[in-house]
């Protein structure tokens, strides 16, 4: 929910030896655009429609993040991938800081850094110099406790993989962090397409990752299994290892079917990339991970894709069409017959417009309804909040035994607990949230698809045309990119500095008196905290629900004004130009079925792809 869009990548053709199999659906879109081009500027909102539908797939990526408790080999396993040892890698754990790693022809590494401080780009020629430089930001030696306050790192780098649209994500260990980095990592991986989790065998599983594994299972639907350092194992010990791994994610994980498991070794991996060694990369297991990554996962997505863009792509050349055989029939009435069927046409549109109206008004109080809810939520929030930090508050002073608080203990145990808390609370109030928003505006779209269709069949049955319903654009829904949680919860209170006069008072009254300090400051934390998070969520929400309204107006005004506008030009063409209108006509007739042939060349997309 709160996210940090990141920039596109390169979009760069594929490599020669990588060349995919021949696609005709960018063909399509070529022509499509291209007899768009030739129907005149009152087609131009269109043919910028096809474009962004054309843009859109060249653009795709397929968003894998790589999950894994601290030394099970995840920087190893991802340099493997890439084909140089560009993460850097630590006997002791790497900063809680992810990086993205996307394609580009020249290597370069961008700073993302909290509270809009402005980004660093650095570029080095060599691939050593980068992780010299990366290594500056995200090990705890070069930046310890992030105290150069980096929210995230991009590295751009001319992988084969990272071309074939594959943005790879490194994430922070689990187990080696504190819990809030866990739980931003959860919050992140809805937004991602799938997951390589990887173990080893040494232990094979542990507890901590089992329940992290049962949280990841709630927000991915894609998740791989990877075991790691086979090397160092027997083939015996490696056939026991895979078996209890399998048995664990069974019966303690809930996995019915966890296959494939992968078992590589990562080392022998990029060392087989790093000599160029074919045989060794197929007998570490990598050679497999890379196929099923590319020849399953990406091409999978981009089935999908493409299903979901010719879906578009036949709802605009369908609307397109109608505007043509609309003006086509106008052309052909006589012009008493025409101007009666216009004005009958003009009333069905102030029809629409009332309940465009309507549409509007209903909208608004779910809006309402929405940002009524959320304030509840936050006030729940609070109490929870409150009950929370003030029990391990009490908690630590029981433990301690002193008559009087120890301030330092007590900050210490809220600054480790305030980020695990209030992560797993925002993890817990946006899936929620989100989903009654997702619900809410699916009920106005639906609402809205049946405006819009109630537009065009009244103008196909004014006008005695065959009518083509729209195909349900509800399959194609434009995903976020990834984002990682970038938000800084308040964790430290105030110096404690009791008032002269408790010196004077009995231990028991300046225990009270400092407990009542501790308590306001607690919970001013808590409405700090609290008011950051509901604030950032009411902005989302007002953002999706303007977002929303302005293309429900936009969308009918469209529909209205393009199919109004085919019948009034072509009148007016009539009436100024009556010398032009058979070579009219006959172009009309030639477009529409071009439009027509370009139409039943998608329809195989719609039916072919799963």
């Amino acid at each position: 929910m709160f996210d940090t869009r990141l920039p596109q990548a390169v979009n760069l053709p594929p490599m020669p030896d990588q060349v995919p199999p021949p696609n005709p659906l960018p063909s399509l879109m070529a022509q499509a655009l291209e007899q768009t081009a030739q129907l005149g500027p009152d087609f131009v909102a269109d043919r910028q429609k096809l474009q962004a539908i054309a843009t859109r797939l060249a653009e795709e990526r397929f968003h894998l993040a790589v999950l894994g408790q601290f030394k099970r080999g995840k920087s190893t396993l991802l340099n493997a991938l890439l084909g140089q040892p560009l993460l850097p890698t630590s006997v002791v754990p790497l900063t809680a800081i992810p990086t993205f790693l996307f394609y580009a022809g020249t290597p370069q590494l961008h700073i993302v850094y909290h509270n809009g401080h402005p980004a660093d780009t650095f570029t080095a020629p060599h691939a050593n110099e980068l992780t010299t430089t990366l290594a500056q930001f995200v090990t705890e030696e070069g930046n310890p406790h992030n105290h150069r306050n980096v929210a995230y790192v991009e590295v751009c780098y001319p992988a084969p993989l990272l071309r074939r649209g594959v943005v790879l994500i490194d994430t922070p260990g689990i187990g080696s962090t504190f819990r809030h980095n866990t739980e931003a990592t959860l919050n992140f991986l809805s937004q991602c397409d799938a997951a390589l989790f990887l173990v080893s065998a040494d232990p094979p599983l542990t507890e901590v990752e089992v329940e992290f594994l049962k949280e990841v299972r709630r927000q991915l639907a894609r998740l791989f299994f990877i075991l790691n350092k086979v090397d160092y194992l027997t083939p015996a010990e490696r056939q026991t290892s895979l078996r209890f791994l399998k048995k664990m994610l069974q019966e303690q994980v809930g996995v019915e079917n966890p296959e494939p498991i992968f078992c590589i070794s990562a080392r022998q991996g990029l060392a087989a990339r790093q000599t160029g060694d074919s045989q060794l990369w197929q007998s570490s297991g990598m050679a497999g991970v890379e196929d099923h990554l590319v020849q399953f996962l990406v091409s999978d997505k981009t089935a999908a894709l493409q299903t979901a863009l010719a879906g578009k792509m036949i709802n605009l050349l369908a609307d397109i069409s109608l505007r043509l055989r609309l003006a086509l029939r106008s052309l052909q009435l006589p012009l008493a017959d025409l101007d009666q069927r216009r004005q009958l046409f003009e009333q069905k549109l102030a029809e629409a417009e009332q309940q465009r109206l309507s549409a509007q008004d209903r909208l608004a109080g779910d809006h309402r309804r929405l940002a009524t809810l959320l304030e509840e939520q936050a006030e729940q929030l609070r109490q929870r909040a409150r009950q929370h930090f003030n029990q391990i508050a009490q908690n630590t002073l029981d433990k301690a035994g002193q008559q009087l608080p120890d301030e330092q203990a007590v900050q210490a145990a809220l600054a480790e607990s305030i980020p695990g808390f209030f992560e797993w609370e925002l993890g817990q109030l946006s899936r929620e949230f989100e989903q009654r928003v997702s619900q809410t505006l699916a009920a106005h779209r639906q609402q809205a698809d049946t405006l819009i269709e109630a537009v065009r069949h009244n103008a196909a049955e004014l006008f005695e045309l065959a009518y083509q319903p729209l195909n349900s654009d509800d399959a194609f829904t434009a995903e976020r990119q990834p984002y990682w949680v970038t938000h800084q919860w308040r964790t430290s209170l105030s110096p404690f500095s009791p008032q002269l006069i408790d010196h004077f008072l009995p231990q028991r009254w300046q225990r009270a008196r400092r407990l009542n300090r501790l308590r306001g400051q607690i919970e001013a934390l808590v409405l700090r905290n609290v008011e950051n998070l509901r604030w950032a969520t009411l902005q989302n929400l007002d953002q999706a629900i303007r977002r929303f309204s302005s293309a429900l107006d936009e969308r009918l005004q469209d529909t209205a004004a393009a199919t109004q506008g085919a019948i009034q030009a072509a009148r007016q063409q009539r009436q100024e130009h009556v010398d032009t209108v058979t070579g009219t006509v006959a172009q009309l007739e030639a477009a529409a079925t071009n439009l027509d042939q370009l139409q039943a060349g998608l329809q195989p997309f719609l039916t072919s792809n799963p």
